[in-house]
């Protein structure tokens, strides 16, 4: 049964507008009590939590409603989460006014407490969403920390564009119900393709094409230092192949769907400098090696040694708040550099399979 205390905080009036979770799950038994007790545990608690069980085979919907949130299942869902989210939306949104707000989050993922707080503070006549800035848990051994490391490093680039948010992350992203309106108008009269409904369908990264979306509509996205959040980590090589593959790919059919517009520029020129910095880098390593291997050792020039200086100082400085151990690993530069490299060969790979994909409609048109 679902806790007392839970229950009675849905009926308490909530200061300002109304806001309701949605927690989409495809058998997380083992993971769904954390991420709702961290909601419950938030400085500004939620008016309600409803997990959106999508297709369980587990005990998911039980273990949701004995931690206090109500349980909404799918019905022939085939799209997986962004199916799942269109569903619930669909069902939430016209009990909520324009001015409320809806927080849509991963079932593997705990909120820093002062995440809603800080959303909803952030909000403004321009700003149309408040996406999270993510870190990863504990565990996973070497790879895991990599990876913690990478997300530092991306907390500390938005922290120095102001909060500025480049995706609005699946992990925990807070819109007005709004704007989720207006999503789907726009989708509706084809100004934004996607479908007709909330979330797309056609997209293998549904939250960075709401991005895009979101911005393409006139608002602003922002991802602020408070609105914290704590996620997985994968374990394995194979995982994190297929995980950011899928990213990557995504990404690279997002801008191909929506193409240069004023939003998408910013996009496209970060996809090319990803593409000319791997490229790059893989020239000047083979460059060293033949030259090494036919001439020797070329010895320190005063030029590459500065910047090999500034490169060093940028890597340790930027993962310092993860931690001694993290800035010894960032000042050993080779296993990021080969962190980099499994990066780079993510990053070609999606883009072959983008061109293939092209090319096969295109014969076939």
């Amino acid at each position: 049964m679902p806790r007392p205390q839970h229950r009675a905080s849905h009926e308490e009036p909530a200061d300002g507008p109304r806001l309701t979770v949605l927690i989409p799950a495809h058998d997380e038994q083992d993971r769904i009590a954390a991420a709702i007790d961290g909601l419950w545990q938030q400085t500004r608690r939620p008016d309600l939590i409803v997990v959106v069980a999508d297709n369980c085979t587990d005990d998911t919907a039980t273990v949701a409603a004995a931690h206090g949130a109500q349980v909404f299942h799918t019905e022939g869902n085939t799209h997986k989460k962004a199916g799942a989210l269109n569903q619930a939306i669909a069902s939430t949104l016209p009990r909520l006014d324009d001015h409320d707000l809806l927080l849509v989050q991963d079932a593997d993922t705990v909120l820093n407490p002062r995440f809603v707080e800080t959303a909803v503070a952030t909000f403004s006549h321009e700003v149309g969403a408040v996406g999270g800035v993510f870190y990863g848990e504990a565990g996973g051994g070497f790879l895991g920390q990599l990876q913690r490391m990478e997300f530092h490093r991306y907390a500390w680039e938005l922290e120095r564009t102001g909060g500025k948010a480049q995706v609005l992350t699946g992990t925990g992203t807070v819109f007005r119900a709004r704007v989720l309106r207006e999503v789907r108008a726009a989708r509706l009269s084809g100004r934004i393709g996607g479908g007709a409904s909330y979330y797309s369908l056609a997209s293998l990264t549904e939250d960075d094409e709401m991005t895009k979306a979101v911005k393409t509509l006139g608002y602003r996205a922002m991802s602020p230092a408070g609105c914290a959040v704590t996620t997985e980590v994968m374990t394995t090589l194979p995982k994190l192949w297929h995980q950011r593959l899928r990213w990557q790919r995504g990404a690279l059919e997002n801008l191909r769907d929506y193409g240069w517009t004023r939003v998408t520029a910013r996009y496209f020129l970060q996809q090319f400098l990803m593409g000319f910095g791997a490229l790059a880098l893989f020239v000047y390593l083979t460059y060293m090696a033949a030259y090494t291997t036919l001439y020797g050792w070329p010895g320190l020039s005063p030029f590459w040694t500065a910047i090999g200086l500034i490169f060093f100082v940028e890597k340790t400085v930027s993962v310092r708040r993860a931690g001694p151990r993290a800035v010894l690993v960032a000042a050993l530069l080779i296993p990021e550099m080969l962190y980099d490299l499994f990066q780079h060969a993510v990053y070609f790979s999606s883009l072959w399979g983008l061109m293939r994909r092209s090319e096969e409609k295109w014969v076939a048109t």
